[in-house]
């Protein structure tokens, strides 16, 4: 639920349908029940079940903290403060806990909390499942489950690809009064905003049952065929996916074939307001009723990725222990060192290297050298940048380093 895509939102459904036609719509079709509830064949690679008191930013998670509005003129100012974890007070569960507050905040009238994966961990093919207790959404809270391309930085959206594994809150549901069960996946892709002509697909649905009364799973699944999104997969293994899309096709831009065999990082947060609730400027906090009582929380139980083994699935990130803890390990072809760092950024590599590119946090490149497998950082300021690799033989990878 990022960038400009969500002005387009309002009329969900028909303009999917719309910008079908100007894309690929070979690549759009109603599928079969499937046996995707099965985990048969995968195995577990990365998870965070949220145990303890603090978030683990080390290995998982990066939080954000900025009120730029998510370009869909959300309310919120996303601040640390607003991102824990607890315990639920209903199951008692150990959960990820963001809180949306109706607070006055550096020019915003209230705050939530975002967090990402984006140079800790990111995947490519596979399945990922989340299991989420939503707030009551009532008018005006937008909750997401989601991932975005791991090349964001470096070329922006919707070229970085975007899967939506959830959102609830649409002004649909609002019109309807039926905010606890409509829900919606989407898929977005493109070379450019294009005025809001990008390409996208995906589905919205009125649940027969409220899902923001307790915990439910959502879930993805990603091969080099398709794309799929469903909901509680555990309690209806025949269910049909919400949302199915086929990014088989050839491989040029503009497909959605193009955009969708990389790795992606995963997105927690909890928007207010905004294009996409209907409900946006300052002076409209009156009408963000789901937050009448002053705050509201979203709870995450666990967030898991699973892959087969297969040819084509990537992953980066912390080596999954057999005790089921993340355990910071180096497992790529790169190993960066030391990090964090002072003055030298080292580079331990079976081939030499041919670029190495540093960009910052809000994707600006700062730095770019060649052939070389020391890099000086003396001149850059403290703080968390992305380093890209590629070496001679075409191999890239990214990783996030810290300069003290």
């Amino acid at each position: 639920m990022n960038q400009l895509k969500k002005l387009l939102f309002g009329i969900v459904i028909i303009a999917c349908s719309i910008q079908v036609v100007h894309s690929q719509n070979s690549n759009f079709i109603s599928p079969l029940k499937s046996n995707a509830s099965s985990l048969a064949g995968y195995q577990l690679v990365w998870q965070d079940d949220f145990k303890g008191t603090t978030l683990d930013e080390t290995n998982n998670w990066v939080i954000e903290v900025n009120g730029d509005g998510g370009g869909n003129n959300e309310l919120q100012y996303y601040r640390r403060e607003n991102i824990s974890v607890g315990n639920e007070p209903v199951s008692g569960k150990s959960c990820l806990i963001i809180t949306a507050k109706l607070e006055s905040f550096s020019g915003k009238v209230c705050t939530s909390g975002r967090l990402k994966t984006i140079g800790k961990m990111q995947f490519k093919h596979g399945r990922i499942d989340a299991s989420i207790k939503l707030p009551h959404t009532a008018n005006g809270l937008w909750p997401a489950f989601w991932m975005m391309g791991g090349d964001y930085p470096l070329v922006g959206w919707p070229k970085c690809g975007e899967i939506d594994i959830l959102e609830m809150g649409n002004t649909n549901g609002i019109n309807a009064g039926t905010q606890d069960k409509y829900y919606s996946s989407h898929y977005h892709w493109g070379e450019s905003w294009n005025g809001g002509s990008y390409p996208n697909w995906g589905q919205a649905a009125t649940s027969t049952y409220g899902v923001q009364d307790d915990f439910h799973l959502y879930t993805l699944i990603w091969n080099d065929t398709y794309l799929e999104t469903y909901l509680d997969l555990d309690k209806y293994p025949n269910a049909t996916p919400l949302a199915h899309m086929l990014i088989n096709g050839t491989d040029v831009a503009g497909n959605a074939a193009h955009y969708f065999h990389k790795q992606f990082y995963v997105i927690f947060n909890l928007a207010i307001g905004g294009n996409f609730t209907g409900i946006t400027g300052n002076s409209n906090i009156g009408k963000i009723t789901a937050l009448a009582s002053g705050s509201a929380n979203m709870y995450v139980d666990y967030v898991k990725v699973y892959q087969q083994g297969v040819t084509g699935e990537e992953y980066s990130g912390p080596v999954l222990a057999p005790n089921g803890i993340n355990e910071l390990s180096a497992q790529n072809q790169f190993k960066i060192y030391p990090n964090p760092t002072k003055n030298l950024i080292n580079i331990e590599a079976d081939s030499e290297i041919s670029k190495v590119t540093l960009i910052s946090m809000s994707g600006q490149e700062v730095m770019s050298v060649s052939n070389t497998k020391s890099i000086s950082t003396s001149g850059l300021s403290s703080g968390n940048y992305l380093i890209k690799i590629v070496d001679v033989n075409g191999k890239a990878e990214t990783h996030q380093i810290t300069k003290q």
